[in-house]
């Protein structure tokens, strides 16, 4: 290896040492972009923090930046960031925590080195919070918890550690314990199991611009605190002393595979025990690794891809027309996995392993919300925004030099389970029509589906979530300009079909169709049927993901 190589490799890995490229997930309204905005007021990117939800004038969420999400205060999209904090650079991949809008999540979660999962302390594990686990578990993902709202009346702490060891089936550690909760909430033990330090109270005082500001932080060693705990002492000691004896030890090895969740309580609302969790996370999360890719051309194996020492490669993870409405363009969401990136770079554009093009990165861009930086360089782990590229989801980007045949890991497709048929109202508006909708398929905010029978026939579209559709339609108006109008169809699930569509016998009710792999696929009324369909059809199967 020459001198110039030599250097250009420790260049990489100092800046793959610096970032933590991680999604937060959870349940609507647990708090997961209230957080994200205290993570950009900590950071110093915002000077004050504005309330989410805050819809008649006040502030919109940083990351929030369709017009119907800051309507109705809720994250539909997903959001790329990066930002420095503390030394380290940031790329924050904010998720929609609708139910609604998984299926744009679990793509994004391929991107992530980590994952920060926000419970409410009220409500607990919920539905969508074990549906988004299940991914980060499924990939390997390490994953922090971060239990919210602890300044309003919540459960009890034990009992939510109890709750997320039992419902995600993962082992927790308590890295903080809270001093109280709702109004008696006062702050936190820091237990310094990371760090190997003695205990240390981090008492919070209120700032007469309450969470718009950074809180005050008061540290005590806990041996000196009895007096500012007056009669909260003997609880909060029995209680550490339970989590002591029956609870997991740290261990960050165990928290890089993926068994164990380091488990932080605090209010993003009010910033209690927020800087310290960031703290935490940036010294304990993973930094950008090694990434597996297949190779292709009857070569099926898994590659390892090294970040330092192979050339430039990356992939897109998402696709989002028209962030800027006034230039209607799309912007491409490419996760760097190795190699280092350059303004101009001329680069391999390959599409499910075969070469599409070479092409010159000339417009490359990091966002924050709708505002684009254009960028110089940027590294592994780094999300980049490139414009009117003509890239589809999961297609792969190599360095010039590098010889096609392979891709980085095919992302997953969710078996839809809402399916319409959709029309414009004004049929001379079909050419707008027929361009949004092509749009929004390349960036998988629906399926489009044919019959397999008559291809030629009009397609109808699928989702993961029925939200979905209203969202299709109001961008559809927005963006194109164009009223539709919806024909719900009778099917509630599908499945990928294995084995000869020929000789397959659909059950009364269900209807075999292809996706836009050409891919068969099989529409069902409902979750019996679809037993009852496998078992008329023993030498198929139907996969759940794609």
């Amino acid at each position: 290896m020459n001198e110039a190589a030599v250097v250009m490799h420790s260049d990489i890995a100092r800046e793959i040492a610096r970032r933590r490229t991680f999604a937060i997930i959870s349940h609507p309204d647990a708090g997961k972009t209230t957080l994200t905005e205290k993570l950009l007021l900590y950071s110093g990117m915002i000077r004050t923090a504005g309330m989410v939800k805050n819809r008649k004038g006040g502030k919109l969420a940083t990351s929030d930046w369709m017009a119907m999400e800051q309507e109705r205060g809720i994250s539909i999209t997903s959001s790329a960031m990066q930002f420095p904090y503390k030394g380290a650079i940031i790329n924050v991949l904010d998720t929609p925590g609708h139910q609604d809008f998984s299926e744009d999540t679990y793509r994004t979660l391929t991107a992530a080195d980590s994952a920060i999962m926000v419970i409410d302390a009220a409500k607990g594990v919920e539905v969508q919070t074990r549906k988004l686990f299940a991914v980060c578990k499924l990939r390997g993902i390490p994953v922090l918890t971060f239990i919210n709202k602890l300044d309003l009346p919540g459960r009890d702490p034990l009992e939510l550690m109890a709750e997320v060891e039992e419902v995600l089936g993962i082992q927790a550690c308590a890295m903080n314990w809270p001093i109280g909760s709702g109004r008696e909430f006062i702050g936190v033990v820091d237990r310094g199991l990371a760090t190997g330090t003695p205990p240390e109270v981090l008492l919070f005082r209120k700032t007469a611009a309450g969470g718009a500001a950074k809180a005050a932080v008061e540290r005590i060693p806990l041996a000196e605190a009895g007096a500012v705990l007056e009669s909260r002492q003997k609880t909060l000691t029995t209680e550490l002393e339970m989590i002591e004896v029956a609870g997991n030890a740290w261990s960050n090895a165990e928290f890089l595979a993926g068994r164990l969740t380091p488990v932080f309580f605090g209010s993003a609302l009010t910033n209690f025990g927020v800087e310290s969790f960031f703290d935490a996370f940036v010294a304990q999360a993973p930094a950008p690794g090694h990434r597996h890719a297949t190779a292709l051309g009857g070569r099926e194996l898994d590659l390892d891809i090294d970040p330092i020492t192979q050339p430039f490669s990356a992939y897109v993870f998402k696709i989002q027309a028209n962030m800027n409405p006034r230039h209607r363009d799309s912007v491409a969401f490419v996760r760097i996995c190795s190699g280092r990136f350059e303004r101009d770079l001329v680069v391999k554009h390959l599409h499910r392993g075969e070469l599409v093009r070479e092409l010159r990165l000339s417009r490359p861009h990091t966002l924050l919300a709708q505002e684009r930086t254009t960028l110089d360089q940027a590294w592994p782990g780094d999300v980049v925004g490139l414009i009117n590229a003509g890239f589809a989801i999961g297609d792969t980007l190599v360095h010039a030099s590098v010889k096609p045949g392979f891709e980085h890991q095919v992302l997953p497709q969710f078996p839809p389970e809402v399916f319409a048929q959709v029309q414009p109202v004004d049929l001379t508006k079909r050419k707008q029509f027929d361009k949004g909708m092509l749009q929004l398929a390349q960036e998988g905010a629906v399926q489009v589906l044919r019959s397999w029978d008559n291809p030629q026939a009009d397609p109808f579209i699928a989702a993961v979530g029925r939200l979905q559709f209203e969202v299709l339609q109001y961008r559809l108006r927005d963006e194109y300009g164009v009223e539709t109008q919806l024909k719900p169809l009778p099917f509630q699930c599908s499945g990928w079909l294995v084995g000869d569509p020929a000789a397959f016998k659909p059950s009364p009710g269900a209807m075999l169709a292809r996706d836009a792999r050409g891919r068969a696929v099989v529409l069902l009324p409902s979750e019996w049927d679809k037993r009852y369909c496998l078992g008329l059809n023993p030498g198929h199967q139907m996969l759940d993901f794609a």
